[in-house]
């Protein structure tokens, strides 16, 4: 899937759900009473169930048909609508002599997955399906690792240490991480995109005999801009980073954004350069 096909007219999103439901009573035994299809998705993460109520009243599982799944795919991409996105799960009820009854959930609630998709999964959907910015909910834009909307606030930047003492040498003066915590630290600061870089390195001030080792680039979530130091200082002396900015990682469940705005790289590099953006 490389991205939304032309819409479906009414009719033509009625004939699907008329394949759709031969499509399901072709796998069932005959006598069935009831039909009720879930779909749910998100890129190309896919999830559906199917309960058959057969001739004794009993809703028993089964495994939905193929061509019923590839068809549920073909009515959720011909449903989207620019810049809102399309529906990410749908319920479909048939019964014998009865129109079908059909519950599109709205794009901006979260489906109950069965098994969480992976923020691949979630990144997939926004690139399938382009939103508008203020068409993304606060559920879809954290599963998929994208910074909060810019506000009319300042990026803030780091700490890297806490002071020099007296012989000039770096002081530290912040909880250290544990290691496994340092890791998924180190794993987000390392995600961010790159908004500033240089072929060269810096001299380690906690290790004056390296004299070209520390990264000079600069990364943004958004919301934080740090230099390369910051994760070279964790990873080579276990120099835990700001604590503010080890708060605000946590709160991010340690997920990076794969993408960051242009108003908040701007935003990042004027905080960097005191430049104005």
């Amino acid at each position: 899937m490389s991205g939304p096909p032309g819409p479906l007219r009414p009719e033509q999103q009625q004939e699907l759900v008329a394949q759709l439901g031969h499509a399901l009573a072709a796998q069932v035994p005959p006598g069935w009473r009831r039909l009720r299809a879930e779909y749910r998705a998100a890129g190309r993460h896919v999830e559906a169930d199917l309960l058959v109520t057969g001739p004794d009243g009993v809703p028993r599982p089964a495994q939905p048909h193929p061509e019923a799944v590839r068809l549920l795919g073909v009515l959720r991409s011909g449903m989207y609508q620019p810049g809102v996105g399309t529906w990410l799960a749908a319920i479909l009820v048939f019964a014998p002599g009865q129109p079908p009854d059909v519950e599109f959930v709205r794009p901006d609630l979260e489906p109950p997955f069965r098994r969480q998709p992976p923020p691949l999964g979630f990144q997939d959907e926004l690139r399938f399906f382009p939103r508008a910015d203020q068409h993304i909910p606060a559920w879809l834009r954290e599963r998929a690792g994208l910074t909060p909307p810019v506000p009319d606030g300042e990026i803030r930047t780091p700490r890297i240490y806490d002071g020099l003492d007296a012989a000039g040498k770096p002081l530290v003066r912040r909880p250290a991480l544990v290691p496994a915590e340092a890791e998924r630290v180190l794993a987000y600061l390392d995600a961010a995109p790159v908004i500033l870089a240089s072929r060269s390195n810096g001299p380690d001030a906690f290790a004056p005999d390296r004299t070209d080792a520390v990264p000079m680039n600069f990364r943004t979530d958004g919301a934080w801009a740090w230099p390369g130091a910051v994760a070279y200082y964790l990873r080579e002396h276990g120099v835990p980073p700001d604590p503010d900015l080890v708060a605000h990682i946590r709160a991010r469940r340690f997920t990076a954004p794969a993408e960051v705005p242009e108003p908040a790289k701007d935003l990042a590099l004027a905080a960097i350069t005191g430049e104005q953006p």
